[in-house]
């Protein structure tokens, strides 16, 4: 993945990156170009499109939806897209391109904030030529345009360009790892836009940026992977019809740049010591409910009287409060101090009185002469942001300390709006840019009313992909909802098609489970869409992704019945082919393995992810877990080495490499880090690619040397970062000596010496292995414990040994190899019998490394009896993809009732990865895939069958039965002819083998 220079690269001089008038990195900015042409199309030539936005873009080519991008990059490395297009063009006629440019304005866990901008370019081959096209170059030098015959047309000031003028820029964030919420008004727009026929008259003309390799884009290579799918899915069926009413008032505000002036430039945490306040104007006297929906705060006052947060009823974090009020102004300040990362601020109101929310800066106004939010801010008395490797000056934490102690006291003094200005802090209007009044995400989970219709047998029909309209009951002074379950879990971009009167409001909000009559709600995620309708039959295709399994849909202000033809996701992943399979004799492990699969593909995007829904990010340490199950089950490579090749980039933020890139948030988890380099090693084995190992290896020693620097007088590694491992209370600070990724250091430096030495290297190899084994034997020295006899999770900072003992630290002494002679063997039983008091696994995601350490030992059995039990609890409660984390634990979740946060994880998907690698026996043996060997671990299994795709082409098919009785194995294995086989059948049993070669 060669970053080109502006010589290399196949873009002509005179293409320029465009963008509109204003801001050069608007907040939440939709931007729409479009340029019109007439092409003689070569029938036997091509027509190939360049196209890369910043920050992602929807291309349309002749009205047709033609494909979305770019991949995630970094400025350095910007990628660009390849079409070929000549399908699309009518040759002699009008053509047109169409772009609609997202641009964020904010950095996420996915992107980087840049600027504003579009580059294209347009290149016929043959005989093809572009017969007229407006040209810059000619307007530029004070001459006319040129009409001549062209091979190529590109982005400059001859494009027209408009705002979106249908979507409402303000919105808070989806969540701190994406962008923003959506909502759009088909009745400001024109959807014909992209059409060549479209008047554009009354557009803008382009601004110019720059060349190629112009700022912040220095650098740019082509997308590295195939475009990602688009298939469409219909629900399943309509889960339940609901007569509703929201909360009178709602609005959600994007607090953390209200505190922050440079806060869209990175997506740290923060830390801060204000308040937030409010004039409740009621009309006449009565019971005023507030809902804290999602939001942190510590305390609330009304009129100086002041409720803790345990006066408040509900289900944490969706809080209630009621209050009798009298007529008149009603000041009402909350204490949101405390860390954060960026969630929005949410509350809604709700009372039968006339009301209204004021500023208590009222009678003022905006520079622009706009009216301010009716919410403002108070402080802040502290603020601070925070980076995981960054030690905390002594006094800023004692000054932040004071903050607090200081609005504790505050807001019990300040009982009118006099008290309020009058005080030592400012009182700051809220930009109406951050703010959104009638937040749909407190709509749709805060219900003022709800009752329940039974489902009429015609609404179920929108599960059928027939074209037939289906009408949606109108409920007289109500709203009407109705929950879509779309039977599994689905990633990728609404699109939906309906007859509505003009002015009706749908709401969309997207979430994944539910149960007996809870739903969990997606706290810490806005997974919402609203769009106001214009006359008559109308579609609309969301530009952004989102993942969910059902999707409740509410009907807002309807004047008559609403028709929907079709609701549908348009399921958009990695390409691949599911040629891994698995079957067997226990139907609970083939339900495991299929959920299994289902979650890695919905997790293959440009990257690998984490989840579909919640985050869509692409986490270092989580990919390699995903590598390895993908190899089993669709065997597909480019993402793999994608995803390798990108860590690197984030050696502008930090020589450790984030734990998430590229992204805002400058986060170091050592451990993913290591996996990193692990995983590189890994698919040398897979692939066989020297090259890569010769591309990679660079930046690997790169990193890995400066973490060797952080090797103590007593041999062990002591680190400031965030040292996770697993979501449970193991003892894993974010300072000093964390036994599991010290372990996970000495495998790493044994991978990082194979990798060496694959990169002719053998210098820096042998240097690897010594400092791996000098680790080691620190570890033995200092972190076992004799009374315990174990390993202990930590040494702290301050030279406090850590009373804590888990099985994960266990675990992972074992599979790096730590533990040896009598350690070991205490550890094996262990892994069978975990002392009582031992932290258990707390997440799937640790399991993996669990498996492979009872893979190790032969244990197979124990292996199945671990994975019937946790996954087979996720099947219990109607799973179509695995989970985050196990029950049980706290960590993670908003409440403890949630089973899960993420209910599709794709670090959890071990049983996909393991069924095949132990069930059907299927192991490597040299790189490439080359030789392998076949041996079956049956665990207390009747049969099993399957197919793991091999590198590049084939597979082997794998099928054996076993005869208890007769001790007889029978056993078919398919395999191409170039690959050698070994072959093993179970001890105790007499073989009965058959080969076939491809």
């Amino acid at each position: 993945m060669e970053t080109g220079t502006v010589h290399d690269l196949p873009f002509v001089p005179e293409a320029r990156w465009i963008w509109g008038e204003g801001e050069e990195s608007p907040r939440n900015e939709w931007r729409c170009f479009r340029t019109s042409f007439i092409p003689v199309v070569d029938p036997t030539g091509k027509a190939e499109l360049l196209l890369s936005a910043d920050t992602r873009y929807v291309l349309y080519v002749n009205g047709v939806l033609v494909g979305r991008g770019p991949v995630r990059s970094y400025h350095h490395q910007y990628a660009y897209d390849v079409y070929e297009i000549s399908h699309l063009l009518q040759s002699g006629a009008p053509n047109s391109i169409a772009v609609l440019v997202l641009h964020f304005g904010v950095a996420t866990f996915y992107s980087l904030r840049g600027r504003g901008g579009l580059l294209a370019q347009l290149t016929l081959s043959g005989t093809g030529s572009i017969e007229a096209a407006n040209r810059s170059e000619a307007s530029e030098a004070g001459a006319e345009p040129s009409t001549e015959p062209r091979k190529s047309i590109v982005t400059d000031s001859s494009w027209k360009t408009e705002l979106h003028a249908g979507h409402d820029p303000h919105q808070a964030r989806m969540s701190v790892q994406h962008a923003f919420a959506e909502s759009t008004d088909a009745r400001l727009w024109d959807d014909s836009w992209t059409e060549a026929k479209f008047d554009d008259s009354g557009w803008q003309a382009a601004q110019t940026i720059g060349p190629v390799g112009t700022a912040p884009w220095t650098g740019m290579m082509e997308r590295d992977i195939p475009m990602l799918t688009e298939e469409v899915v219909y629900p399943a069926r309509v889960e339940s019809l609901n007569q509703t009413r929201p909360p009178a008032w709602s609005i959600a505000i994007d607090v953390k740049y209200q505190w922050e002036d440079y806060g869209a430039d990175h997506a740290n945490h923060y830390q801060v010591a204000g308040m937030v306040a409010a004039l409740i104007r009621l009309s006449e006297p009565g019971l005023v409910t507030l809902c804290m929906v999602g939001t942190s705060f510590l305390a609330c006052a009304i009129n100086g009287h002041l409720y803790e947060k345990s006066d408040f009823d509900g289900e944490d974090p969706k809080l209630e409060l009621g209050v009798e009020l009298t007529a008149g102004d009603h000041l009402l300040l909350l204490d949101v101090s405390g860390k954060d990362h960026g969630k929005a601020f949410r509350i809604a109101l709700d009372t039968n009185v006339p009301f209204e929310v004021v500023s208590p800066l009222e009678s003022s106004s905006l520079s622009n002469g706009t009216q301010p939010s009716p919410v403002v801010t108070v402080g802040p008395y502290k603020h601070m942001v925070i980076k995981d490797t960054d030690v905390v000056d002594a006094k800023e934490t004692e000054d932040y300390v004071e903050a607090l102690s200081k609005v504790t006291e505050t807001i019990k003094q300040i009982k009118t709006i006099d008290d309020l200005l009058s005080g030592a802090y400012p009182v700051r209007a809220i930009s109406p840019s951050l703010v959104r009044l009638e937040d749909t995400f407190a709509m749709s989970i805060w219900k003022q009313d709800s009752v329940s219709h039974a489902v009429p047998v015609s609404l179920q029909l929108l599960a059928a992909a027939n074209g037939v309209p289906v009408e949606a009951p109108l409920f007289e002074g109500s709203d009407t909802e109705f929950v879509l379950d779309f039977g599994k879990q689905w990633s990728g971009f609404l699109e939906f098609e309906l007859n509505a009167p003009e002015g009706t409001v749908i709401d969309m909000y997207g979430y994944e489970f539910q149960q007996d009559g809870w739903r969990q709600e997606t706290y810490g995620l806005d997974n919402t869409l609203r769009y106001t309708c214009r006359e008559g039959r109308q579609s609309y295709v969301s530009p952004v992704r989102r993942g969910f399994r059902y999707l409740m849909v509410t009907v807002r202000g309807a004047v008559r019945p609403t028709l929907w033809y079709k609701v549908v996701v348009r399921q958009s992943n990695f390409p691949v082919a599911q040629i891994g399979e698995f079957q067997c004799s226990d139907p609970l492990l083939n339900d495991i393995w299929e959920i299994s699969r289902h979650t890695t593909r919905l997790c293959m995007e440009d990257t690998f992810v984490d989840c579909p829904a919640y985050e869509q990010t692409f986490w270092v340490g989580d990919s390699r877990n995903e590598a390895l199950v993908n190899y089993y089950v669709f065997g597909a490579t480019d993402i793999v080495e994608r995803c390798m090749r990108l860590v690197p980039g984030s050696a502008g933020q930090t020589p450790y490499y984030g734990d998430q890139v590229p992204s805002g948030w400058v986060s170091v988890i050592p451990n993913w880090t290591f996996f990193w380099v692990i995983a590189c090693k890994e698919y040398v084995d897979y692939t066989g690619k020297i090259q890569f190992a010769e591309d990679i290896w660079p930046h690997v020693k790169y990193t890995l040397d400066h973490y060797l620097q952080h090797i103590g007088a007593d041999g062990l590694f002591s680190f400031r970062g965030w040292n996770l491992l697993d979501w449970a209370p193991i003892d894993q600070p974010r300072d000093g000596v964390v036994t599991h990724q010290t372990m996970f250091l000495v495998k790493t430096l044994y991978a990082a010496a194979e990798l060496a030495e694959t990169a002719n290297d053998s210098e820096q190899a042998v240097l690897y292995r010594e400092r791996a084994a000098q680790l080691a034997a620190a570890i033995n020295r200092h972190l076992w414990s004799e009374e315990q006899q174990a390993y202990v999770d930590c040494i702290h900072v301050d030279g406090r040994v850590s009373s804590i003992f888990s099985m994960q630290t266990q675990v992972v002494a074992l599979i790096c190899h730590i533990a040896s002679g009598e350690r070991e063997s205490i550890l094996r039983e262990y892994l069978l019998a975990p002392p009582e008091h031992f932290v258990k696994i707390g997440s799937p995601f640790m399991s993996f490394f669990y498996y492979e350490a009872l893979a190790k030992y032969g244990e197979t059995g124990r292996m199945l009896e671990d994975i019937r039990q946790h996954f087979g609890e996720m099947i219990e409660n109607d799973a179509t993809t695995c989970w985050e984390m196990y029950p049980g634990f706290k960590e993670n979740r908003a409440n403890p009732r949630m089973l899960t946060r993420s209910h599709c994880h794709a670090w959890s998907a071990a049983p996909a990865y393991f069924l095949g690698d132990q069930l059907l026996g299927v192991k490597p043996l040299t790189p490439g895939w080359t030789q392998v060997k076949v041996a079956p671990s049956p665990g207390d299994l009747r049969y099993a069958k399957g197919r793991i795709p091999l590198p590049i082409q084939g597979c082997i098919e794998v099928s054996w039965k076993l005869d208890a009785q007769r001790h007889l194995f029978q056993m078919r294995v398919s395999a191409p002819k170039e690959i050698q086989l070994e072959v093993e059948c179970p001890a105790g049993y007499t073989p009965d083998i058959t080969i076939v070669r491809i």
